[in-house]
C-alpha cells in the first residue's frame, strides 16, 4: 500500500567514495546520489491522478446538472486558497524534529487522493441506495452523515497512517509524529472535500446562492480548517503508540484512535445538522480536543528537549558536539539563530547544512532513548550511531566549504564556550567512534570513511576563521 518512500531520516553508515561529491540529500536518504525510488514516484503519481479524478467527477456532476462550469471554477480557487497556511503552521509544529518532506507530501496526497476519491465514491453509493431508500430523503441523510461517512472516511484516511507503522515504523518517534501525518492527510482530503460543498452552495440559490458559498467558505474554510486533522489525529496517536511501544503491541492503540476520529467526526457531524445551536456546541468540543493536542505536542516536545540533553554530552569527546552545541540543539529559538548565522556566513546550502547537523543530532538522541527502551538492539543501534555521527560531520564539513575565506564570519550572539563550528572544532572521522565508544555506546570498530572531494583540505584549514553564533570565540 505505501510505496518505497525516500528514507530522509536514515543516513548510511557507507560514505562516498573518494572523488565524489558531497550529496547532502544522498547521505540523509541513505541511498545512492541523485537516485529517486521509482515505487515512490509512481505512488505519488496514482494519488495525484485520484485527486484529479475527483475533482472531474464534481466538474462533470455541475456540468451534467445544467450549472455549466462555473461553480466548479469558483469552488476550485476557494478550496486552495487557505492550503499553503495550513500547510505552513503544520511544518511550523514540526520544526524539532521534522519529518522527511516526502512522506509528508505523500500523506497530503494520499488524503487529497486516494482517500478523497474513494470516500466520494463509497459515501455517494450508501446515501443513494442504503439509507435513503430505506430511511427516506432527510433521515437516510441525517443516518449517512452521522454514522456512515465518518467510518468511511476516517479509515480510508487512516490506512495511509498504518502503512506508515508497517513500512515506516521508525520514522514515527512519538505523538507529535502521529499528529503531524495525520494532520496532512486530514488537510489533503478536506481541500477536495470543500470544492463539492462550495459547489453544492453555489448551485442552490433557493437556499442562499452566493451568500451560502460565503458562509460555507467562512464555516469551512476560516473558522474550521483543521477539523479533518483533527479527527485523523485521534488515529495518529494510536499509531505512534504503537511504534514506540511495540513491547506492548500497539493493535489495541490504533483500533482506539480509530474509533475516537469516527466518534469526533460523527459527533460533528451530527451536531452540524442540528443548526446554530448545535454548530456552538460542536466548536466547544472540538476547541477543547485542539487545546488536548496543543498540550500533547508541547509536552512531546519537551521529552525531546530532555532527551537531547541527556544523551548528547556522552559525545562531547567526538569534536562534534560541545556543551554551547547541546544548548543550541535543546533550544527551537536558538535552533533558528544558529541557521540564520549559518545563512549569514555561507549562504543557504550553508543553513541547510546547519539543519542536517541538527536533525542528526536530535535523532542521535531520539536513537539513545529506543536502545535504553529496548527498541534497537545493540547491533541496530550500532549502526544508526555511525551514521548519524557520519551524517553529523559531512554536515559540518559542507557548512565548512561554503563559508568564503575572504568573509568575516558574524559577532556571535551569545555563549562563551567552544563549537563544533568553530575553531578547533574540525575532527577527522575516523576517530569518531573511537572516541564515542568511550563516551557513549558507539561500536568500538571505528567508521572509515574519507571526506569528500570537494571538502579540500586547503577548506578545512581555514576552519579556525568560522565560529558559531553560540560561542564568542572568533578568530
Amino acid at each position: 500500500m505505501l510505496p518505497d518512500m525516500p528514507e530522509s531520516r536514515r543516513p548510511s553508515a557507507a560514505a562516498p567514495d573518494a572523488g565524489e561529491p558531497f550529496d547532502r540529500a544522498a547521505v540523509l536518504a541513505g541511498r545512492p546520489p541523485g537516485r529517486t525510488s521509482v515505487a515512490f514516484i509512481v505512488g505519488l503519481a496514482a494519488t495525484a491522478a485520484c485527486a484529479i479524478v475527483a475533482l472531474g467527477i464534481d466538474a462533470v456532476q455541475t456540468i451534467a446538472d445544467g450549472n455549466g462550469p462555473a461553480p466548479f471554477v469558483i469552488a476550485l480557487p476557494l478550496a486552495l486558497l487557505p492550503v499553503p497556511l495550513l500547510v505552513s503552521v503544520v511544518l511550523w509544529m514540526d520544526r524539532l524534529e521534522p519529518e522527511p518532506r516526502a512522506n509528508l507530501a505523500f500523506a497530503f496526497g494520499w488524503g487529497a487522493g486516494i482517500a478523497a476519491l474513494s470516500a466520494l465514491i463509497i459515501n455517494t453509493a450508501n446515501l443513494e441506495y442504503v439509507t435513503m431508500p430505506a430511511l427516506g430523503a432527510s433521515t437516510g441523510e441525517y443516518v449517512a452523515a452521522t454514522f456512515g461517512a465518518p467510518v468511511v472516511e476516517e479509515t480510508m484516511k487512516g490506512l495511509v497512517l498504518i502503512g506508515l507503522l508497517w513500512r515506516r515504523r521508525d520514522e514515527i518517534d512519538g505523538p507529535t509524529d502521529g499528529v503531524i501525518y495525520a494532520a496532512m492527510v486530514g488537510l489533503g482530503f478536506a481541500m477536495i472535500e470543500n470544492v463539492g460543498y462550495y459547489i453544492n452552495a453555489l448551485v442552490t440559490p433557493e437556499r442562499g446562492g452566493i451568500a451560502l458559498l460565503g458562509y460555507t467558505f467562512v464555516l469551512r474554510g476560516l473558522l474550521s480548517p483543521l477539523l479533518h486533522p483533527i479527527f485523523t489525529s485521534m488515529t495518529g496517536l494510536g499509531v505512534a503508540y504503537a511504534a514506540t511501544n511495540r513491547r506492548s503491541g500497539g493493535a489495541w492503540a490504533v483500533a482506539l484512535g480509530w474509533l475516537a476520529a469516527v466518534f469526533l467526526h460523527g459527533t460533528w457531524n451530527g451536531l452540524s445538522l442540528f443548526g446554530p445551536a448545535g454548530l456552538v456546541v460542536a466548536y466547544v468540543i472540538m476547541a477543547g480536543v485542539l487545546c488536548g493536542l496543543i498540550l500533547i505536542l508541547v509536552d512531546d516536545r519537551r521529552r525531546v528537549i530532555a532527551f537531547i540533553r541527556r544523551y548528547l554530552p556522552g559525545y562531547e569527546r567526538t569534536g562534534l558536539v560541545t556543551p554551547d552545541d547541546v544548548a543550541m540543539l535543546a533550544s527551537l529559538r536558538a535552533r533558528g539563530q544558529a541557521r540564520a548565522w549559518a545563512r549569514s556566513a555561507g549562504g543557504l546550502p550553508a543553513a541547510s547544512a546547519m539543519a542536517d547537523y541538527q536533525l542528526a543530532a536530535t535523532e542521535l538522541a531520539l536513537a539513545h532513548e529506543k536502545a535504553d527502551r529496548g527498541l534497537l538492539d545493540p547491533a541496530a543501534f550500532a549502526a544508526r550511531e555511525r551514521s548519524l555521527l557520519t551524517l553529523m560531520h559531512y554536515a559540518r564539513n559542507a557548512f565548512t566549504r561554503r563559508v568564503p575565506a575572504h568573509r568575516a564570519t558574524p559577532a556571535a550572539p551569545w555563549a562563551a564556550g567552544g563549537s563544533a563550528f568553530g575553531p578547533g572544532g574540525g575532527r577527522s572521522l575516523s576517530g569518531l567512534c573511537q572516541d564515542a565508544a568511550r563516551s557513549a555506546s558507539c561500536s568500538s570498530q571505528s567508521v572509515k570513511a574519507p571526506v569528500p572531494a570537494k571538502v579540500s583540505s586547503a577548506r578545512s584549514s581555514r576552519r579556525g576563521s568560522v565560529s558559531g553564533p553560540w560561542s564568542t570565540t572568533r578568530a
